[in-house]
């Protein structure tokens, strides 16, 4: 094997045309001979370029639905044979098989097809055979062969045989190699969890997955770590489809943060209103509905005006001039929501380094996906929590019943503990949270800590009492004993909203109705670790 390697011959099969009678061209020029396959062969041809066809090479026609046309040894020969194996250039000699030293090849849109929701038998016909088994094939044999599978390649090949006098370097085939079992890989990731979807295997023997590279970072959640950001080729609204209308570069916890606010906020539906969340190391430092955008964020802003410093904000509507104003008041590192209008974009010009997100709606709460975690030798997968508890499936425990305002905002409450960090507590007045407790090993300490916080709002705010009197308070799990919901009622919460399921549940409600509490249990808790 030498360095350098000539591309005399090519076999261009592609299922998305884009770039296509350009590369071509340019492989012409460059005296490359094209060989290729049903409807890149018409393109190329209706472009007055000189093609062959792959059914002329094998000698056989394309069959069965053009499920046969390239698995044939007139074309895996010329892929695979080595060059410099006497035995291999025999036996090409033999046969009449004539080298292949370029495969350009996209897939089947198996992965589009999937994600619209097309039927089963559908699906079944966008699973391409020929295209990975050539691909796999050139790429083994990359001491020879380019494999192109990504229309972005196109422009780094012709660079590449401009430089080399119409050759490639190793380290260049070795590349498209990598990127060619990648895609593979990818491509098989896709067809069986889909697979595993379609035939309801919750826990499938084998799991694979796979992501595209969206971007490197500069470190990840500390500057002596390495990371990079792939996406799973989901449509779904958020961090990863969103388009930066402008700011620097998303870091690694940026990006960990604006996925966490976007998830929050699609919780409340754009038809109820203005909603606001403002997140800090991914758990909510506030989160507020209003009549107007710029109340909601105030609201949320007021929680915890000392955490929300150097926050990522995510609203539920289209941002507007007069939120954006308020917003630019402090150091904000990131801004998501569904569309920003001309004024909105205009003041946060004069913030170069202010990342503003913009996506195409908001997240569906209840759609179903999957979490990896990745432990020490493998990973765990489990269902996205995509919980959702209404009033009629609250259970009122007490002997006092909540009244109308209590249980609409013990129903905000429980939308925001879902998202805060287990242990977690969360007090709510009027639409807004007042106080939010995190990551406790203890309940009854997250129950303090958001009333201290709260405290401390009031004094800066220059309130006579904190807001968490009168307020409603969530536990994302049950109270294990009733120092944590005495807690909250110290604070001046006057109902509270639960899972229950405790050993010690009929303490905790008479706990409850001692203080004049008003309590009812989801039957769901919302751990978050």
């Amino acid at each position: 094997m030498t360095d350098l390697a000539p591309v005399r011959r090519a076999l261009l099969s592609v299922s998305d045309k884009t770039g296509l009678i350009d590369l071509g061209r340019a492989l012409a020029q460059r005296g490359v001979e094209m060989l290729s396959t049903g409807g890149s062969a018409r393109a190329l041809r209706d472009a007055g370029l000189d093609v062959r066809d792959v059914a002329e090479v094998t000698g056989f026609p394309e069959m069965m639905d053009g499920r046969v046309k390239t698995l044939h040894p007139m074309v895996h020969g010329g892929l695979l044979a080595l060059r410099d194996n006497d035995d291999h250039l025999a036996s090409m000699d033999e046969h009449g098989i004539g080298p292949i030293d370029l495969l350009v090849v996209n897939l089947y849109p198996f992965e589009e097809t999937a994600a619209k929701g097309a039927d089963y038998d559908t699906c079944i016909e966008n699973i391409d055979i020929g295209g990975p088994a050539m691909i796999r094939a050139a790429a083994k044999n990359h001491a020879f062969v380019n494999v192109v599978v990504d229309v972005e390649d196109y422009e780094a090949l012709l660079s590449e045989l401009d430089a080399h006098d119409g050759q490639t370097t190793y380290a260049f085939r070795q590349k498209l190699a990598l990127n060619a079992y990648a895609r593979t890989g990818a491509y098989d990731a896709a067809v069986s969890g889909w697979m595993a979807r379609a035939l309801d295997q919750a826990a499938p023997r084998r799991r694979a997955v796979a992501g595209q590279l969206a971007q490197t970072l500069r470190y990840g959640e500390n500057p002596h770590q390495g990371a990079a950001f792939y996406t799973d080729g989901s449509a779904r609204p958020g961090v990863a489809t969103a388009r930066q209308v402008q700011g620097k570069e998303l870091s690694y916890n940026n990006i960990n943060d604006t996925d966490a606010a976007f998830e929050l906020v699609s919780e409340f539906a754009p038809s109820d209103g203005p909603a606001c969340a403002i997140i800090k190391h991914a758990n909510p430092c506030g989160v507020a509905r209003a009549e107007t955008l710029k109340e909601a964020y105030m609201r949320a802003f007021d929680c915890d005006r000392t955490s929300a410093f150097g926050g990522i904000i995510a609203l539920n509507q289209p941002l507007d001039g007069a939120t954006a104003a308020e917003i630019a008041g402090i150091f904000t590192e990131v801004v998501i929501a569904p569309g920003a209008d001309d004024d909105a974009r205009a003041v946060f010009a004069a913030k170069k380094n202010l990342r503003l997100l913009v996506t195409d709606g908001l997240a569906d709460p209840a759609e179903a996906a999957l979490m990896l975690k990745q432990v020490s030798g493998g990973y765990l997968v489990q269902d996205k929590d995509s919980g959702q508890v209404s009033e009629s499936d609250l259970k009122v425990v007490t002997k006092r019943a909540p009244s109308d305002r209590e249980m609409a905002d013990m129903l905000f409450a429980w939308k925001v503990a879902k998202h805060v960090k287990s242990n977690a507590i969360v007090y709510v007045r009027d639409g807004a949270t007042v106080g939010v407790g995190a990551g406790q090993m203890s309940r009854v300490d997250s129950c303090r800590i958001a009333a201290r916080k709260s405290q401390d709002m009031a004094a800066e705010l220059g309130l006579s009492a904190p807001l968490t009197q009168g307020s409603v308070v969530a536990s994302d799990a049950f109270f294990p004993f009733p120092d944590g919901l005495l807690t909250a009622a110290e604070a001046g919460a006057t109902a509270v909203i639960q899972p229950g399921g405790s050993m010690r549940d009929d303490e905790v409600i008479a706990a409850a109705d001692e203080a004049g509490l008003a309590m009812v249990l989801t039957g769901m808790r919302h751990f978050r670790h």
